[in-house]
């Protein structure tokens, strides 16, 4: 998905402001399972519902996050949250009743966990990815970390004070109508919180900064009080905090690369690090040193859980692997080889561990040795060496470890996400190749899968389902959240048309022509514009972007005189609420909305749960325009200019002259029946009067899609002369010597064809027929 940056101040810019895109988050299954890596997981032991019952959180590369519920059959999930709109990277409980996000959109976010998914707050600081949280146990403080070497201790409970306030002020659900304003920001009514870069109280609650950090941040860690924090990152540094004050303690060396997970300990004396360096270490903040090194992966450790006691620490990085090791007696044990790479670990009280990594499912494994493996348990466990890997387990006996288990005791199943795609020549086709290796054809213009092709070769595929046709690029797409996300920007996803009947729309005349991105965006919004006409007061206004049918150039007898050739402009879905059955999305597996407004920053939505009240502070404004009042932004000329002139060798001639305009989609079958009624067969110019070749009748013009500008009288009707012979001939029309077939467009003979930048010349011939 595109970069999400901050919506900062741009008063003093002097470049254009860019209009809001829209993008649809297309799924093939249901919204119960991750679609891409999970990147965080918080343990059953955080958080209990009063009803009993274990739960788990996860936070996923799709933008997601999901809760679990835990039970003696496997896990159901239980709820959605979504709003984020990119990766979400942490996962935290505070409190008895918040859960926290952050994200690489740059946001936190606060959520109730047992709602149906209901955000309650956003936090707009950071200047980057968010990357990292740490939360204390015993009150309401949160540290987020992220990018932009920035790191800002929340007060939730203070930070709470405008949704309370806009609570008793504002709407029922919490929300605030209009805006709080909160220093140079505004906290609008999707309870948004932007905090001002000042402290003073009547500009609002702002976090606390630690500052001082030169790189970015990719680890927090929080003891239970809230008084000490930990940040780890690029500097190769374990740099230690007051949170309450954002002081800086003290600043430990050590790791000869990036520090990517931290521990404390219950009381905040010790602290464990992992490295990509491979390395543990295990610091005595009151020594103010590192006390033991821990070699035991071969590569990165990214993920670091530890025992209530702190005597033992679980591990996994980028080798794949989780070990077990005691902190006091170094003895390492590999439980368990993933096959990906570790992402994060979760404890499930002392006798499980979940496991969270790059790919979209959850595994739940044994924390614990059991009875019977004691004999494997002495191939699986080795004493862990102080120095780097390589060197440290050459004092070994040289065998790599054996795992003590090998399934996993449950798994919570994720999707394939997408990893490969192509957008198919007629722009409304995409092909997908997921993790699994299947590949599918997907209709981008109602979110569905048409062909599963099963585990075949993608390139080939691709060569076989090639179309020789030119549409514009009237949308962009990527994969980075698993799943395929479509990106609609004005002017130019109003670029391409279709003729109605390709489309195959019943009744439809074959002029007609529909623009594919408004049909499109009247589809995806289709829920939003029935609540919204049932609550408007007045109809949507026609569409005010007809355009005449034929124009022409500098004059009627000028040298360069320009005809539009046309076969109707572009005429609107006249019934404004009617959604085509190509552009229709399911509404079981609903496209996500993710957008921005005119207020507050992007935010993401199921298109179904959107209620008809988002307006323009909500929506882009080209958006609410396009699907209730038919009004398209302008854009690039859907023209395409080109000359007609006779084959060589040929005798006859076409009256008019000059260069003409016509729709991109345009057929060359109306090519040839505009050769047909302007035809002169090969008469003479005193028979055929003196203005003969100067223009066009009005009736051949309009039949032929113009505007009738033109004087002979004398130019051949069909019908008032009769074909010689009483055969009518045949018209070939032909580009670089090659015969263009009637269906091709004259964009696809443009691209494919002509292949030069310069205006497309076109020849005439007639054959005989028999």
């Amino acid at each position: 998905m595109h970069r999400v940056g901050s919506t900062g101040n741009t008063a003093n810019s002097t470049r254009p402001r860019k209009e809001r895109r829209i993008t649809y988050v297309l799924r093939d299954s249901n919204d119960s399972k991750h679609c891409s890596g999970i990147n965080c997981v918080t343990g059953p032991n955080d958080l209990k519902r009063d009803s009993g019952g274990d739960f788990l959180f996860s936070g996923s590369r799709d933008g997601t996050l999901k809760r679990w519920e835990l039970g003696v059959d496997g896990a159901v999930c239980g709820a959605t949250f979504e709003s984020h709109v990119d990766w979400v990277n942490d996962v935290v409980v505070t409190g008895d009743d918040t859960l926290v996000s952050c994200s690489s959109d740059t946001t936190l976010k606060t959520w109730k966990p047992f709602s149906d998914g209901e955000c309650t707050r956003t936090f707009r600081q950071h200047s980057d990815y968010v990357t990292s949280l740490a939360a204390a146990r015993h009150n309401n403080t949160v540290a987020s970390g992220g990018l932009g070497r920035e790191v800002f201790i929340w007060d939730l409970e203070a930070a709470m004070v405008p949704v309370a306030r806009a609570h008793n002020e504002g709407s029922e659900d919490g929300s605030y109508e209009g805006a709080y304003t909160s220093g140079d920001r505004a906290i609008t009514s999707n309870n948004l919180v932007t905090a001002a870069p000042a402290q003073s109280p009547q500009q609002g609650y702002a976090p606390v900064p630690a500052k001082g950090h030169k790189e970015s941040v990719y680890a927090l860690a929080m003891n239970d009080a809230g008084t000490l924090l930990v940040s780890g990152g690029t500097e190769k540094a374990v740099r230690v905090w007051d949170p309450r004050t954002g002081a800086k303690q003290m600043k430990l060396k050590g790791h000869t690369d990036n520090v990517r997970a931290l521990l404390l300990d219950s009381t905040g004396r010790l602290c464990l690090s992992g490295s990509s360096d491979s390395m543990i270490r295990l610091w005595d903040l009151g020594q103010q040193r590192c006390i033991h090194s821990y070699a035991v992966h071969t590569d990165s450790v990214w993920a670091l859980a530890s025992t209530p006691s702190f005597s033992h620490v679980y591990s996994g990085g980028r080798d794949f692997s989780v070990y077990l090791t005691d902190l006091s007696t170094r003895e390492s044990t590999l439980l368990c080889k993933e096959e990906h790479p570790v992402l994060r670990l979760a404890l499930q009280g002392d006798e499980y561990l979940w496991v969270a990594t790059t790919d979209s499912s959850l595994h739940k494994w044994p924390a614990r040795e059991r009875s019977g493996t004691k004999i494997l348990q002495r191939a699986s466990s080795f004493v862990a060496g102080s120095l780097p890997f390589a060197r440290a387990r050459a004092n070994i006996d040289g065998s790599a470890p054996v795992p003590l288990y090998t399934q996993p005791t449950s798994v919570i199943p994720g999707t394939a996400g997408i990893v490969q795609h192509a957008i198919l020549n007629d722009r409304r086709h995409v092909l997908t190749k997921d993790a699994a290796g299947i590949v599918k054809r997907w209709e981008i213009t109602r979110g569905a899968v048409i062909e599963d092709f099963g585990k075949v070769n993608f390139e080939e595929k691709e060569k076989e389902l090639f179309e020789m046709v030119s549409v514009p690029a009237w949308f962009t797409m990527d994969t980075r959240l698993g799943s395929m996300s479509v990106h609609l920007d004005t002017p130019q996803c109003f670029s391409a048309e279709m003729y109605a009947v390709d489309l195959h729309v019943p009744g439809a005349s074959e002029e007609l022509k529909l623009n594919i991105g408004q049909e499109t965006l009247r589809g995806l919004l289709a829920h939003w514009s029935t609540h919204r006409r049932s609550k408007a007061v007045a109809p949507a206004t026609a569409n005010g972007d007809v355009s005449p049918n034929l124009s022409t150039g500098a004059g009627e007898h000028g040298s360069n005189r320009r005809t539009a050739l046309d076969d109707n402009v572009h005429e609107p879905n006249t019934q404004q609420s009617r959604v085509l059955p190509s552009f229709e999305f399911s509404t079981q597996s609903p496209p996500s909305i993710i957008t921005e407004g005119s207020q507050g920053g992007p935010w993401r939505r199921k298109a179904t749960d959107l209620d008809g009240t988002e307006d323009e502070k909500d929506l882009p404004w080209w958006c609410i325009d396009c699907v209730l009042h038919g009004r398209l932004s302008q854009r690039e000329n859907a023209k395409c200019s080109f000359y007609l002139h006779p084959y060589e060798g040929q005798t006859i001639t076409v009256l008019t002259q000059g260069k003409l305009s016509a729709p991109r989609i345009l057929r060359i079958h109306k090519v040839k029946n505009y050769v047909l009624e302007k035809l002169i067969l090969e008469r003479p110019l005193e028979e055929s009067g003196g203005e003969a070749n100067a223009s066009a009748s009005q009736s051949g013009s309009q039949q032929a899609g113009g505007n009738g500008n033109g004087k002979g009288s004398s130019a051949f009707k069909p019908g008032s002369k009769g074909w010689p012979h009483g055969t009518k001939p045949v018209v070939e029309i032909l580009c670089n010597d090659q015969v263009l077939p009637p269906d091709m467009s004259l964009a696809t003979v443009r691209a494919y064809i002509w292949k030069k930048p310069e205006d497309l010349y076109l020849h005439y011939r007639t054959v005989p027929s028999r």
